[in-house]
């Protein structure tokens, strides 16, 4: 593999390993102020996928998309003490503008809870008018201190979903769906197997009666926040006044759920699926799903291998496959196979003079590597023969992450067998201990309570940590 390819073994360093693979894989730059991001348009690409996978899905629940202004003043955010408590460290804030002061500070956008509270109590007046169905695609502004491609960094790309309903029992309901929407959508399309379950109190959303998350477990054993849906209660209800009449011609407060996934989740696949030779992207998001490098030394050879490599690609674009041929005449087809590989590609199709002979091509898996994940096949069919690949990629990639998730889940019993655990992955434990016992753990080991799950074996145990009976079991582990 040329120098330009190579990697930081994923073992010596996972951290340069991902930081220069989202470069070296064209995803994303840094941009000229710290702690921004430029996303390139291969990133964008798997950005728009993801977009797509998850937009249909939130329509299909009768959400529909708006837009809201990136500029918050700064007493909306006041309104609701908890919210600005929680994000006053992660403001950036307008005092100036057109070269005058401003009367009022602006926040540029967090999060929408407050504009959308705001225009909520404008919109809302009867039962008629709920449930208020809204997500935003837009971009937020959090001043991280430490930042990483991706991962965090002060401006990302996400969607938020703002919701008002009649009841708590719908705007439990909401809450629930779009956690479920989420869990469908990682397992199903990012190949990512994750956890869905409940934030403890600390890690609960700021203003929220309850945070639901789906956390993944990446490739070097922590834990990745890939989305959360919040029930808020009504909190921003009151602190907004939005408030509706109902059936009896009662003024009652509202319910709201709040509900996020970003282009954090790129991150997600990066580290849930690659290897030491670069991405490995999931056949349903990558922006290529196979790439056809063709093959020849001579002019004479170059028209009839062309020929067959566009008839290709339009068999393949015919029935749904992203297809990009790779025709550069300036590099050499080992350096394009190492390109793609890098790129992570799903496959790769190989056809060269002899291939054209035997009417066949040489087609490569990216997931299996070398001499194994290639075979040859007839040209005949191999529209369908490489959509079966891509299903059985597809499938393959979830269970190599959730054998290798389960494998680095243990049972502690103990302090001691926790603090193993979480080194290298997740600890599964009973847990009845209270806010100060979280923090002492953070503080001694890193560790968080990632959530508690859905799926919960019912019966009691004993928390490891305080002795005392319980009734839940926890998931700790060190996250990004």
């Amino acid at each position: 593999m040329a120098d330009n390819y190579k990697l930081t073994p994923r073992s010596e360093d996972f951290n340069d390993w991902y930081n220069t693979l989202v470069l070296r894989a064209d995803l994303a730059d840094y941009g000229p102020v710290r702690g921004t991001m430029i996303v390139k348009p291969y990133g964008w690409a798997l950005w728009e996928n993801i977009q797509q996978a998850l937009d249909g899905r939130f329509k299909a629940t009768g959400v529909q998309n708006a837009g809201f202004p990136m500029f918050i003043p700064m007493s909306f955010l006041q309104k609701e003490a908890k919210h600005v408590e929680g994000f006053a460290p992660e403001l950036a804030v307008v005092t100036h503008g057109g070269g005058q002061e401003l009367g009022e500070p602006i926040v540029v956008r967090p999060t929408s809870e407050t504009m959308i509270g705001h225009a909520y109590a404008k919109w809302i007046q009867s039962h008629r008018d709920l449930p208020l169905l809204i997500n935003l695609w837009n971009s937020v502004v959090r001043w991280e201190l430490r930042t990483k491609l991706f991962l965090r960094t002060l401006e990302f790309y996400w969607q938020e979903g703002h919701t008002a309903h009649a009841t708590a029992v719908e705007a439990d309901e909401r809450t629930r769906m779009m956690l479920d929407v989420y869990t469908d959508f990682a397992v199903n399309e990012a190949a990512v197997p994750v956890i869905p379950g409940e934030k403890s109190e600390m890690e609960r959303f700021a203003g929220a009666d309850q945070t639901f998350t789906i956390e993944a477990m990446m490739g070097d054993g922590k834990a990745l926040q890939s989305a959360t849906s919040h029930n808020l209660g009504q909190n921003f209800a009151k602190a907004f006044d939005i408030e509706y009449l109902d059936e009896n011609n009662a003024r009652q407060h509202c319910w709201t759920t709040s509900w996020g996934l970003s282009a954090r989740f790129i991150g997600a696949i990066i580290m849930t699926h690659g290897d030491d030779n670069g991405l490995i992207l999931p056949p349903r998001l990558a922006p290529y799903q196979v790439v056809i490098v063709p093959i020849y030394r001579k002019d004479a050879e170059k028209t009839a291998v062309l020929e067959a490599t566009h008839r290709i690609q339009q068999e393949l674009a015919a029935v749904g496959v992203r297809v990009k041929v790779d025709d550069r005449d300036n590099l050499t087809p080992g350096y394009k196979f190492n390109d793609w590989e890098l790129r992570g590609v799903p496959a790769r199709i190989e056809i060269g003079p002899r291939d054209i002979a035997k009417h066949s091509v040489a087609l490569a898996r990216r997931d299996v590597p070398g001499r194994e994940g290639k075979q040859f096949i007839s040209q005949g069919g191999l529209a369908q023969t490489v959509q079966t690949l891509l299903d059985d990629i597809q499938a393959s990639l979830l269970a190599r992450a959730a054998q290798f998730r389960d494998q680095n889940t243990r049972d502690a019993a103990n302090y001691d067998e926790f603090k193993t655990a979480v080194k290298t992955g997740f600890a599964r434990v009973w847990w009845a201990g209270d806010n100060d016992n979280e923090t002492r753990v953070k503080e001694e080991t890193k560790a968080t309570i990632r959530c508690f799950p859905l799926a919960q074996p019912g019966g009691a145990g004993t928390c490891f940590y305080t002795g005392k009976p319980a009734h839940k079991i926890a998931i700790f582990g060190r996250a990004y």
